[in-house]
């Protein structure tokens, strides 16, 4: 440092900004723009971002839903093909099985394939591979396709649940952008005042503390709804518009096609076998055979290896078990290899139960940021004189009818046999009747009071069908889970009426 220097001028460089400053129009922009972008998908966004987050524990919920079924840690060579074997005897013609192995997320063996009329059937199977039960989880699959698909035709639901991710990502960007001083705020609080602004400072706050979050599931959600139009594009700017070839990148080494028939069935054991040997650091997670009983039989084999942020690699063996080669998940190119992490980084499998919880956590924050900033906006509408009370009715009840909704269609799916996805549109729409009468703080407080009832009856109902047969530990888990959701809820209500 310069001697030199005056006292003067170091303060004044001390206490230049580290940011330039941000014109006001430019600040007024995005803030429109925010606005706007967020209230457009709104209702999507928000219904994305809590499905998603119950979604992150979907293998629980399959465990819950079905916990008297064989809890194994592992599986030998032999009993995975014996399973395959079983699978197959169900209909020789099958155009293919899909075998999962048990790893720590979900510790059982199961195939998956089609009966000789052609109907879809996953079957648990026991340590020795012999198949012992059906496996039936209506609940698990329907809260798992209603955040990746909306249960919609799937090309159309995953590029709705796409664009919504690219809205997400937007939204956030662009609220980075109207807020100068928002990391500077970041730990300001404007308490006992005007609500809005409590309701604004806690919506800023939430935002930043999950930004890196938010971007993370926002970004990797965005790309996975939309891979149908990604593939797409790179057809048409690689392959002249085929997507055939397209698609043909992420399956690795091809096998012609040859429906004669093979002189033996491929043999499973002996493939893991030799691919434990070739990758000792890996485990087999699941099986997928194509064309078995033909001599063009081949299986994809996805192997996991501890530690890495990856679906697994997959290796593709011929109907002789030999290794042809691999698709490049964790050793193809950079590009591949970001595909192969987009999975468990967007819902949060990797890592065990702490990464989990910490998904979960801040998914349900990001799901308050989006209802707040609605509510902000409504309110801001109302100190200006310009008051929309039908829209804010309609608003909380949307809100509030998902919890309902969830724990009416898990509710039913115990007692009746009826669509999960019926019951929980038609719970979303009784709900969303609340609006038509009651105040917002009536609204919120009776569907928080109804939620944390159904919540409750849906531990009891389970525990009450299932005692006695608790195969599976984790069951209890997420029977403590929702208690603890229902009490929570009941709670918050009576906090809520003595602030008032």
């Amino acid at each position: 440092m310069d001697g030199s220097t005056a006292p003067g001028k170091l303060a004044r460089k001390a206490g230049k900004p580290i940011w330039p400053k941000i014109p006001a129009e430019f600040v007024r922009a995005m803030l429109a723009g925010h606005s706007a972008l967020g209230l457009a998908f709104a209702a999507l966004i928000y219904l994305v971002c809590f499905s998603g987050s119950i979604a992150v524990f979907t293998y629980e919920f399959n465990r819950w839903e079905q916990p008297a079924g064989p809890v194994l840690h592992d599986a030998t060579p032999q009993a995975v093909d014996a399973a395959f074997r079983a699978a197959l005897a169900k209909n020789p013609k099958a155009h293919d099985l899909f075998i999962r192995l048990p790893e720590p997320a979900s510790p059982r063996l199961s195939a998956h394939g089609d009966d000789a009329q052609g109907g879809e059937h996953t079957w648990i199977a026991d340590a020795t591979g012999k198949l012992v039960a059906e496996q039936k989880l209506p609940w698990s699959e329907f809260q798992a396709e209603l955040h990746t698909v909306l249960h919609l035709p799937r090309a159309w639901g995953g590029f709705v649940v796409g664009l919504t991710g690219v809205a997400l990502l937007s939204s956030l960007v662009s609220g980075v952008l109207s807020h100068p001083r928002v990391f500077k705020d970041a730990f300001a609080f404007r308490w006992g005042g005007s609500k809005r602004l409590q309701e604004a400072d806690l919506h800023n706050r939430i935002s930043v503390w999950g930004l890196p979050f938010h971007l993370v599931v926002s970004l990797t959600g965005a790309f996975l709804g939309l891979t149908v139009i990604i593939v797409g594009v790179l057809a048409v700017a690689t392959f002249k518009g085929d997507t055939s070839k397209a698609y043909a990148l992420f399956r690795g080494p091809a096998v012609a096609d040859d429906p004669r028939p093979a002189a033996k069935l491929i043999d499973i054991a002996g493939a893991l076998e030799a691919l434990k040997a070739h990758y000792p650091n890996a485990r087999a997670s699941y099986i997928y055979v194509e064309h078995p009983g033909e001599t063009g039989q081949h299986a994809s084999v996805n192997l996991v290896t501890e530690g890495r942020l990856s679906r697994g690699e997959t290796v593709i063996v011929d109907g002789a078990g030999k290794r042809l080669g691999e698709v490049g998940y964790e050793s193809g190119s950079v590009g591949i290899r970001v595909l192969g992490a987009m999975t468990p980084l967007h819902f949060g499998w990797f890592g065990g139960w702490p990464v989990k919880v910490a998904y979960f956590l801040l998914g349900l924050g990001l799901t308050a940021v989006t209802s707040s900033g609605v509510a902000i906006w409504l309110a801001r509408r109302r100190d200006k004189g310009r008051p929309a009370p039908r829209w804010e009715r309609v608003w909380i009840a949307f809100v509030w009818s998902q919890p309902v909704a969830y724990a009416a269609s898990a509710l039913l799916a115990l007692l009746a046999p009826m669509p999960p996805v019926a019951v929980w549109g038609l719970a979303t729409l009784a709900s969303m009747g609340a609006a038509i009468a009651w105040t917002p703080p009536v609204i919120s407080a009776r569907l928080r009071l109804l939620s944390a009832a159904l919540l409750a009856g849906v531990s009891l109902a389970h525990i009450g069908l299932h005692a006695g047969r608790f195969a599976d530990p984790v069951a209890w888990a997420v029977n403590l889970g929702f208690l603890t959701a229902a009490a929570l809820l009941a709670l918050s209500v009576r906090l809520s009426r003595t602030a008032d």
